[in-house]
């Protein structure tokens, strides 16, 4: 353990991040080990033992909840920027491996993954009970989130505005099985405490803008969200919806880690407009449990469940054992899914065949010289 290290123990240091920081040591010498609090243009603040450091991210890939070794500045550095008046910035050096981390796909188009979050253990999947509740957001969410390895949590917030929050316990719970599905208001305090009970290690809320996040998280900081405003000059923005169609605005920008009670951090972020698959097939299959052992007693193991003989999915879904809407919900994650992954695929294949050319007149050229 690195030495003051109560700090990192907040942002959740434990003996096992220490080995994996020791065996990083041996390329990486020279750092200190530390935790991503935010990432914005290039740069990020981190937490190490003695306090937050603003470092060069040095990768593309570094996220929110990362695990990192980042350069120290040294006595002989400091004494050079004194003379200079020039200052040495902390780099990133290396990122311990992930535990976890939510992806989906680029919101750029790209056919490649954006990383949410990183090294989390529960998501909050938020849903504003107050209006109309998406189902295949909820579903969307629920499939990234048990890909990602994360205990999912779905809260419908603003329950103390819905008008039957029963009916919407009941509809949402029944389309996340093994999931716990709570109903919450931040104004009353209503299920909050059962909320806090269920949160474990990092908590990463998800969800869209207008559905609460930020007023969730504070409600749950407490007196940590007061505290941050302090030492930062940050709060956790909330904002109101939109009267005409109920949307929200995007008061979160950034994905930014706070510890609070219990040795736990938070990560809130911002609203998702777009919520593509990436790589997550694991995470439909248990997102649509009762589909998935459907498709264990087709006739045919290539079945493609539209019309097929012997197949069970259709059979279900003629004698109303599964719900239709819930079957498309299902095949198009798994279309978009399969899509995502042939465009990766494509995108690996052209970058290899590129490499390869530009090896080969790597070769031609030398051989060219030589018989010059």
């Amino acid at each position: 353990m690195p030495e003051n290290s109560t700090l990192l123990t907040e942002y959740g240091w434990n003996a096992t991040l220490s080995e994996t920081f020791d065996a990083l040591l041996v390329n990486s010498p020279d750092t200190e080990p530390g935790r991503v609090i935010r990432v914005d243009r290039g740069q990020c603040d981190i937490a190490v033992a003695t306090g937050t450091v603003r470092a060069l991210s040095g990768s593309n890939s570094l996220c929110t909840g990362d695990w990192v070794a980042v350069s120290k500045v040294t006595r002989a550095n400091t004494a050079l920027a004194n003379t200079t008046g020039e200052t040495e910035t902390p780099t990133v050096a290396s990122i311990f491996p992930r535990s976890s981390s939510i992806v989906r796909s680029a919101a750029s188009g790209k056919s490649e993954g954006q990383i949410l979050a990183a090294n989390v253990d529960t998501v909050v999947i938020t849903t504003a009970s107050d209006g109309d509740v998406d189902l295949g957001r909820i579903e969307r969410l629920l499939a990234l989130t048990w890909e990602s390895g994360a205990t999912p949590v779905v809260a419908l917030t603003k329950s103390d505005a819905a008008p039957d929050i029963s009916a919407v316990l009941a509809e949402v719970s029944a389309i996340a099985p093994g999931a716990t599905v709570l109903a919450v208001s931040a104004e009353t305090n209503e299920g909050m405490d059962v909320l806090d009970a269920v949160l474990d290690g990092t908590v990463a809320i998800l969800g869209p803008s207008g559905a609460g996040k930020s007023t969730l998280a504070n409600a749950l900081l407490g007196d940590t969200a007061a505290s941050c405003v302090l030492e930062t000059g940050r709060v956790l923005e909330t904002g109101r919806v939109r009267a005409g169609d109920g949307k929200g605005r995007h008061t979160t920008v950034t994905r930014e880690l706070i510890p609070f009670s219990g040795g736990r951090t938070l990560i809130d972020t911002p609203g998702l407009r777009g919520v593509g698959m990436w790589n997550a097939g694991e995470g439909i299959d248990k997102t649509f449990p009762e589909i998935e052992e459907l498709i264990s007693a087709c006739r045919f193991s290539d079945c493609a469940h539209n019309s097929e003989p012997g197949c069970a999915v259709v059979g279900a879904l003629e004698r109303g054992d599964i719900d239709e809407r819930r079957l498309r919900s299902y095949r198009k994650l798994q279309r978009e899914n399969a899509w995502n992954a042939a465009r990766s695929d494509a995108r690996l294949q052209a970058e290899r065949t590129r490499e390869i050319k530009v090896l080969s007149r790597r070769i031609k050229d030398h051989y060219r010289g030589r018989r010059q």
